[in-house]
């Protein structure tokens, strides 16, 4: 079974999300798809995605979220459904596993799929759908899944925030380097999808691995920038960052004390230190991630 994460984590890193994804590489799928577009959404999680990439679409599309979680399938229901309503979309519900979002351009048909995502492509709807999409999602995966995925798909198929391997805090810690290369480690640690994670190895592996299949692979920069100060901090942003910045610091921390018990004391310091400059609001952080974009080719 695929690794699961905390609603309360997916909440608080959705904002972030938001603001890192690539505009332009967004705008380059939609401008692709047919009139009513059916996305199958992979580890849709709350549907964070979902919420970003609809109104940017803004006419009527289907949405298959797919996750390996019924507690989490549920609760993207009622996030879309919160969120629908908070900016005046009528949410209609014609059974348990169907929600419609009445949106200016067009309803939003929103259909969950309860299944092992280790398993993917095999138990996927492919033929039903016009795109395969997926945020923080394929550096969790091995290298023979995304090579299954590669090969069934003729679809274009959206990686979204995949993790590339450079973190910084700052101000700068004597241990920055240790925990740094901890957590890289623990990030190729196996999260259920058969195989080593490929964690920072994700963005070369999606542009590796497709492109031998004859796609096409285009990919942007979409790192999170996570900071207690500064001008033009977008309120969301602001309201999360301690919390996020807390949650990054203890997370790697973790991973680093998985991969290097007998660094054990050095971490705790480090971790001690990074907390201490969260709450005196002197922390940030920058994670880098990609965004690609996988175009199958064209049909002679």
């Amino acid at each position: 079974m695929a690794e699961e994460f905390a609603l309360d984590w997916l909440d608080l890193r959705e904002p972030f999300d938001a603001a890192a994804r690539s505009e332009t590489l967004a705008a380059r799928l939609l401008a692709l798809l047919p009139a009513r577009p059916r996305f199958i959404d992979l580890g849709a999680g709350t549907g964070s995605l979902l919420r970003w990439l609809a109104p940017r679409l803004g006419r009527a599309q289907v949405w298959t979220l797919v996750d390996s979680s019924r507690d989490m399938a549920e609760a993207a229901f009622d996030t879309i459904a919160d969120r629908a309503d908070q900016i005046g979309f009528p949410v209609t519900a014609p059974n348990r596993r169907t929600l419609l979002v009445h949106a200016p351009g067009g309803a939003w048909r929103i259909e969950t799929l309860i299944t092992d995502l280790a398993e993917a492509p095999d138990n996927l709807p492919l033929a039903n759908a016009d795109a395969v999409v997926s945020s923080a999602l394929c550096d969790l995966v091995s290298r023979p899944w995304l090579e299954r995925m590669a090969a069934a798909l003729r679809l274009p198929f959206y990686a979204a925030l995949c993790v590339e391997g450079r973190e910084r805090f700052a101000p700068p810690h004597p241990a920055d380097a240790p925990v740094a290369a901890g957590f890289r480690r623990d990030q190729a640690r196996d999260k259920g999808f058969g195989g080593a994670a490929l964690g920072p190895r994700a963005p070369a592996a999606i542009a590796e691995i497709f492109a031998a299949r004859g796609f096409t692979v285009e990919r942007a920069p979409s790192d999170w920038e996570v900071r207690q100060r500064g001008p033009v901090l977008h309120p969301a942003l602001r309201a999360n960052a301690d919390a996020l910045l807390s949650e990054l610091v203890q997370g790697h921390a973790e991973a680093a004390a998985r991969q290097d018990p007998r660094g054990l004391r050095r971490i705790q310091s480090w971790t001690a230190a990074r907390l201490a400059q969260v709450e005196a609001g002197r922390l940030s952080a920058r994670i880098a991630h990609h965004d690609l974009l996988a175009l199958p080719p064209r049909r002679r």
